[in-house]
């Protein structure tokens, strides 16, 4: 089988903004408790935020992190979860039927990103919550001092302010299962004037706008056009959210990447409408701030207890692949998605798995994760792509996705190819206009494709190198092993 990818420096999408590979903590399970934050672990620090597994999110290199929800901001009052510990009050987490103890709050998520070296995207509640409360928690975090809420947040021992930059106009309010559902109308009117508070406390913010909640929810992509039609001058982005799941079709999970790419040119379509609509100038960004592989069983659960196991799903070889081919479509559509978070970080649909009191390790779909992460900076090139095509479920697919980036003040380029086929493909790569191209390395993620990494094997997969193929002239021509994710790095 053989495949052809064309590349030329001229063919630019757009520079690549580094939050396209941010994560996601939610008030959800264990991603906090016992996920980053466990006093007591032996490996904790004196504010009992866990070593080994900052250790493994910095590698990372994440850029941006979305804090503390999901569905549980839509309950949350954020007031509970600062101030004395022991005077926080524990609350019933209607998203999730737990039981919030608050002794993890806005003030240790700020402290957390610094030494995580990251910065928060954070969710204000328009559930229950008030715009008023939105712009109070804007100036508890941002506003230097000599208020009521700016002058708290010094007493509670943060001199200096926060200075969060991107925030969520509350969550997924299109969807029954949220607390405190809205219609679009009801929303947008909210989150309007919500935006316009929180802006007139810190004019320098970016604002997200919830948009669909998925492609399957009836109110799709209605719900976005009316949403943006009232809050459109007041916010930077349009948050869209997708979730893929194995159903038994190898090949149709594989190519969720042609389903994402459906699914935001929807969502940018719906901008675009408005943006004629309002006669305006502004291109409306699209943040992806909940995406990865979901299809776990939830399992039987004890209602109201702290922290308990949900959504902990063990991901294997498939779903990297899967989660690779999402990545090539967001790095191909970075023109408008600006942002993105992998959902989650830790424990709770997770790239790193804890055990309380034990260890913590990294599962498959880490590492295509990070390969984007470390390599796909700089300028997203358009792949030009010929390629055979495979038939699943009710459609054909290219047996081959692919993306490709050019940093050139590194002297850098890099090729993401996920693989489909049961069989090796050929791929000829031509990219002449890189007459210099040189071979660095070649990554490859394969094997067993329900081999997975548990606590007993951690590093039962693990990304390989493969041979480097010769390069000439720009041209160079790479074999991509079987179902297969594959990374090739160039200089030049």
């Amino acid at each position: 089988m053989q495949a052809k990818l064309t590349l030329d420096k001229d063919f630019s999408i757009g520079k690549v903004d580094e939050r396209l590979y941010g994560s996601f903590i939610e008030h959800l399970g264990r991603a906090v408790y016992t996920g980053i934050f466990e006093p007591g672990h032996g490996t904790a620090d004196e504010q009992g935020f866990r070593r080994d597994v900052m250790d493994l999110i910095r590698k990372l290199q994440i850029p941006i992190i979305r804090y503390p929800g999901g569905n549980f901001v839509s309950g949350y009052r954020w007031t509970d979860g600062i101030g004395p510990k022991d005077k926080r009050p524990r609350r019933l987490d209607y998203a999730w039927t737990s039981l919030e103890t608050n002794q993890f709050g806005i003030d240790e998520f700020a402290d957390w990103c610094k030494k995580a070296g990251t910065h928060a995207m954070v969710a204000v509640n328009l559930g229950t919550g008030t715009p008023q409360q939105a712009a109070d928690l804007v100036e508890y975090c941002n506003f230097p001092g000599g208020t009521y809420w700016s002058d708290l947040r010094i007493a509670n021992g943060h001199k200096e302010p926060h200075n969060f930059r991107v925030w969520c106009l509350g969550n997924e309010m299109d969807g029954p299962w949220q607390t405190c559902a809205k219609t679009a109308d009801e929303y947008g009117h909210v989150a309007n004037e919500a935006a316009k508070m929180m802006k007139w406390v810190d004019p320098t913010i970016e604002l997200v706008a919830c948009g669909s909640s998925s492609a399957e929810i009836a109110t799709y992509p209605e719900w976005d056009r009316k949403v943006l039609e009232w809050t459109y001058d007041n916010v930077d982005f349009l948050s869209m959210h997708r979730y893929y799941g194995y159903k038994g079709d190898v090949t149709a999970y594989l190519a969720s990447y042609a389903d994402l790419d459906a699914f935001l040119s929807a969502g940018i379509a719906a901008a675009d409408y408005v943006k004629a609509y309002k006669r305006s100038k502004k291109v409306m960004k699209i943040s992806l701030d909940e995406w990865n592989a979901w299809y776990c069983d939830h399992g039987a659960q004890e209602p109201w207890t702290v922290a308990p196991a949900l959504e902990e799903q063990t991901y294997n070889v498939m779903d990297a692949l899967c989660v690779g081919g999402l990545l090539c479509t967001m790095i191909n559509r970075s023109d408008r998605v600006r942002m993105g978070c992998l959902a989650q970080l830790v424990n709770c649909l997770a790239i790193v798995m804890t055990e309380p009191g034990k260890s913590a390790y990294a599962q498959t779909t880490y590492y295509p994760f990070l390969h984007a992460s470390l390599y796909g900076r700089g300028e997203a090139l358009r792949p030009l792509l010929k390629a055979p095509k495979l038939a699943a479920g009710t459609g054909e697919f290219d047996a081959v996705a692919a993306a490709a980036t050019f940093d050139e003040e590194k002297g850098e380029m890099t090729v993401f190819a996920l693989n489909l086929a049961e069989e090796a493909v050929d791929l000829h790569l031509s990219a002449r206009s890189f007459a210099n191209l040189a071979p660095v390395e070649h990554i490859v993620l394969d094997g067993d494709l329900f081999a997975q990494n548990t606590f007993a094997e951690p590093e039962k997969v693990l990304p390989h190198s493969a041979p480097v193929a010769a390069c000439e002239k720009g041209e160079s021509d790479v074999k991509l092993p079987a179902r297969s994710w594959n990374v090739l790095r160039f200089s030049i």
